[in-house]
């Protein structure tokens, strides 16, 4: 159950970060920031990012329980 809860911080932080680091043109080294486009939404990403922040809050929500 907590990894279910860590997915929308996860996913949360990561659409921010991206955000931040995408609008300077940066592609932030080994976190590639790239840009994606859904449907014909673009937004800025970067899967190591979701990676480790969702690892981060899985951790953290493990450890409260």
């Amino acid at each position: 159950m907590p990894f279910f809860k860590a997915l929308l911080p996860g996913t949360a932080g990561t659409f921010v970060l991206s955000l931040i680091l995408g609008s300077q043109h940066t592609r932030a080294g080994w976190l590639n920031v790239e840009r994606l486009t859904v449907e014909s939404f673009s937004f800025h990403w970067s899967w190591p990012l979701f990676i480790i922040l969702t690892g981060l809050a899985w951790l953290i929500f493990w450890l409260l329980e």
